[in-house]
């Protein structure tokens, strides 16, 4: 009997494979490529692998699906499974993407492309990227609810703890440096908007958390300079 939560991928699967599923073509490639389904799992796998190199998503997606519905038992279906979610992520659809790549974690816990960290990188990536766009929007992203931005930070530490060999740690590690940066920012930016309203409780608190937990991105002597002050007037 197949899970309820297995569900979702098969769905997925199935739709691209038969065309009911356009979303995929929003990034990339204007325009999909023609389907040439070939009559092995392997070969169908090797075309959408060209096609996700080519950034034709919804072609790559396709070919996957077929694998998916047509060859269920073979090994690349497992293998198709991960590259659906590599499709949408391509697609900049982050949140279908994570959910995938979670189930793909749920249902393959020992496949290789899990045990490497790969899978989980994704996941943080992706919630990442989510926040990519909207640096430059007005109000400051620094202004803004941080949760989002938690996430990222929560899942690739999480993968740097997991996985102290994968070869995907450098770039966890540069993200982490960078969403870091915008989190020391909102905290700044709280402590500052205490400060001008004559709150120096909430700036002590929101200041002791900055210096805690993001020394050395650049706030350190500002911080400190007006934790003092903010002691002396609580």
């Amino acid at each position: 009997m197949i899970s309820k939560n297995y569900l979702p991928i098969l769905v997925l699967g199935a739709a691209v494979a038969f065309g009911l599923v356009g979303g995929l073509g929003c990034s990339g490639k204007s325009s999909s490529a023609a389907v040439d389904y070939s009559v092995s799992a392997q070969k169908n796998y090797e075309k959408g692998l060209k096609e996700l190199e080519n950034e034709d998503w919804l072609t790559a997606a396709k070919y996957f699906g077929f694998i998916k519905t047509r060859f269920p038992y073979s090994k690349y279906a497992v293998l198709a499974e991960l590259r659906l979610a590599d499709a949408q992520f391509g697609a900049e659809s982050y949140i279908e993407a994570i959910d995938a790549y979670r189930l793909f974690i749920k249902f393959h816990p020992t496949h290789e492309m899990v045990a490497n960290g790969y899978v989980s990188f994704r996941i943080g990536e992706g919630y990442f990227r989510q926040l990519s766009g909207d640096f430059w929007l007005f109000p400051p992203s620094s202004e803004k609810d941080q949760s989002s931005t938690e996430d990222a930070v929560s899942e690739l530490k999480s993968f740097l703890d997991k996985y102290p060999d994968s070869p995907y740690r450098d770039r966890a590690k540069e993200i982490v440096s960078k969403v870091g940066k915008r989190l020391a920012d909102h905290e700044w930016y709280v402590a500052r908007y205490y400060w001008d309203r004559g709150k120096p409780m909430g700036t002590v608190i929101r200041l002791r958390r900055l210096l805690e937990r993001y020394r050395g991105v650049g706030f350190d002597e500002e911080a400190l300079w007006l934790l003092g002050r903010a002691y002396v007037a609580v």
